[in-house]
C-alpha cells in the first residue's frame, strides 16, 4: 500500500468513525437530558469529518487520473475496495466505541453546561485532567449488551433496511462515480458529477424515512413512553444496519459504476 492510498483509507476511516459515533451522542443526550446540546457538541466533530471528506474526493480523483494517464488500472478496483473496507472497519470500531463515546459526550455536556465555552472545552480536552476523563471513560460492549438485542428493537425492520441501503449508497456514491469515469474516460466529468444524484437519493432516505423515526424515538424516551434500555438497543441495531450497508457497498461498487458509466454516456 502506497502513502497516497494509506492517506485515503485514513481519511475514510475518520469520516466513518465520526459518523458511527453520532449514535453515542444521541445516547448521551438522552442520559443527560440535554439532547440539543449533545448534537451541538457532536457537530464540532462533524466539522472534522466534513473537512476530511473535502480532501478525500480530490485524492481519489487523482488516483483515477493517474491510472488513466499511465494506462495501468489493473489494481484500481482493488484499491477502491480497500477504501470501502477501511470504511467498514471504521464503522465496526465506532460500534465498539459507542459506550466510550457516550461517556465522553456526557462529560463534555456536563462541562459545557457549567462553563458555556466551546474554546474552554477543547482546551480542557488536552489537559491532564481532560485526558484522565477520556481514560476513565473507556469501555467496551459486554456480552450482556449483545444478549439484550433479543429484546424489543425499538425500530422496525423497514427503518433498518432503509438505513442500510442509504448508508451503502453514501459509501459507494463517490467511489463508484469516480470509477465510472475510469470506465468511460470520455465522460468522466459527467460521471463524477452524478455523485450528487446518488448521494442525494441516499440523503432523502436518511432525512425523510430514518431520522424522523429516530428523533421520534428520542422524544419517546424523554417523555417516558419508551425505556432508555430500548433506546440503547435501537441505537445498536441502527449502528449494525450502518455496518451492513457499508459491507453491501462492496457488492454494489462495480454494478453502480457500470450503471453510472452508462447513464453518463446516455445523457
Amino acid at each position: 500500500m502506497d502513502t497516497e492510498l494509506l492517506l485515503i483509507c485514513a481519511l475514510t476511516g475518520v469520516i466513518n468513525l465520526i459518523g458511527a459515533l453520532a449514535y453515542a451522542a444521541r445516547i448521551a443526550g438522552v442520559r443527560t437530558g440535554r439532547i440539543a446540546l449533545s448534537f451541538a457538541l457532536f457537530n464540532v466533530l462533524l466539522l472534522v469529518s466534513r473537512t476530511s471528506n473535502g480532501f478525500l474526493g480530490p485524492f481519489l480523483a487523482k488516483r483515477i487520473e493517474t491510472a488513466l494517464a499511465t494506462g495501468d488500472g489493473s489494481m484500481l478496483i482493488w484499491d477502491l475496495r480497500l477504501v470501502l473496507l477501511a470504511a467498514a472497519i471504521s464503522v465496526a470500531l465506532g460500534i465498539v466505541l459507542v459506550p466510550t463515546g457516550q461517556r465522553v459526550f456526557a462529560a463534555a455536556i456536563t462541562f459545557f453546561q457549567a462553563n458555556r465555552s466551546t474554546t474552554r472545552l477543547i482546551l480542557r480536552s488536552m489537559t491532564p485532567s481532560g485526558l484522565a476523563t477520556l481514560r476513565d471513560s473507556v469501555a467496551i460492549p459486554t456480552g450482556e449488551t449483545f444478549k439484550s438485542l433479543k429484546g424489543e428493537r425499538g425500530v422496525s425492520w423497514r427503518v433498518l433496511i432503509a438505513n442500510a441501503l442509504a448508508q451503502a449508497l453514501l459509501a459507494v456514491g463517490v467511489i463508484a462515480s469516480l470509477y465510472a469515469g475510469y470506465l468511460v474516460p470520455e465522460f468522466r466529468v459527467t460521471a463524477s458529477q452524478m455523485t450528487a444524484i446518488v448521494n442525494g437519493f441516499a440523503t432523502i432516505l436518511l432525512f425523510a424515512l430514518i431520522d424522523p423515526q429516530i428523533s421520534a424515538l428520542t422524544d419517546d424516551v424523554v417523555d417516558g413512553s419508551v425505556s432508555e434500555a430500548t433506546f440503547r438497543r435501537a441505537m445498536i441495531w441502527v449502528s449494525l444496519s450502518r455496518l451492513a450497508g457499508t459491507l453491501i457497498a462492496q457488492m454494489m461498487l462495480v454494478p453502480a459504476a457500470v450503471a453510472i458509466a452508462w447513464a453518463a454516456g446516455w445523457l
